[in-house]
C-alpha cells in the first residue's frame, strides 16, 4: 500500500455524502478503538469505479469497536441504538459490533470457535475478503486507515478470499 492509494481511497470516501457525514461527526460514535469498516467502504469505491452513484447498493454501514471491559450483549445493543439515533438522518441501517465479544457468539452462529480478538485491527484481519478488510476513522484531524491486506484489491475491484492473501506474505499496513 502506498500514500497514493490512501489518498485515492480518502478522496472517494469523502465524496460520499453518507460516509463523509458519518466520519465528520465521528465524535458521536464515541466508542473505543472504533472504525467504519467493510462493505460500505468497498461498495462506495466500486460505485465510483464503475460509474454508479456513490450510495448505490449500500443498505447498511458497519462500525466496529473494541471494549474488553464490557463484553455484554446489552452494552453492545445500547451502543448500537445510541449510534443509530445519532445518525438517524442517514438512509441506512448502522450495525455496531464489539469485536472483543465476537468469540462469545461466533461458534453458535458459524459452527466453529474462534480465538479472542485483541483489537479491531486483529478482527479486521479476519474479514472474509481482502477488499473489505478495510477500516477508517478520523483521528487528530485526518483519516486513519487500517488495511491489513493493503488497498490494491479494493481499488482494483478484485474480490479475493482472505485465505489466498494469508498464503502469500501479507503486508501489515496501518496508517
Amino acid at each position: 500500500m502506498n500514500d497514493e492509494q490512501f489518498r485515492q481511497l480518502q478522496g472517494i470516501v469523502l465524496k460520499s455524502q453518507m460516509l463523509s457525514a458519518l466520519l465528520h461527526n465521528w465524535e458521536k460514535v464515541a466508542l473505543p478503538d472504533s472504525l467504519l469498516v467493510a462493505g460500505a467502504i468497498a461498495q462506495t469505491v466500486w460505485n465510483q469505479t464503475f460509474g454508479f452513484p456513490l450510495a448505490h447498493g449500500i443498505n447498511d454501514i458497519d462500525i466496529v469497536y473494541f471494549d474488553s471491559n464490557d463484553l455484554s450483549e446489552n452494552a453492545e445493543a445500547e451502543h448500537a441504538a445510541r449510534v443509530r439515533r445519532a445518525f438517524s438522518d442517514l438512509p441506512v441501517w448502522i450495525d455496531v459490533k464489539n469485536e472483543a465479544r465476537v468469540h462469545l457468539w461466533y461458534e453458535a452462529k458459524f459452527g466453529y470457535p474462534i480465538n479472542r480478538y485483541i483489537s479491531t485491527t486483529d478482527a479486521i484481519a479476519t474479514f472474509p475478503t481482502t477488499a473489505t478488510a478495510v477500516g477508517l476513522c478520523p483521528r487528530n484531524g485526518s483519516l486513519e486507515l487500517c488495511a491489513p491486506f493493503g488497498l490494491s484489491d479494493l481499488l482494483d475491484g478484485v474480490v479475493r478470499p482472505k485465505q489466498e492473501a494469508d498464503q502469500a506474505s501479507r503486508p501489515q499496513q496501518s496508517w
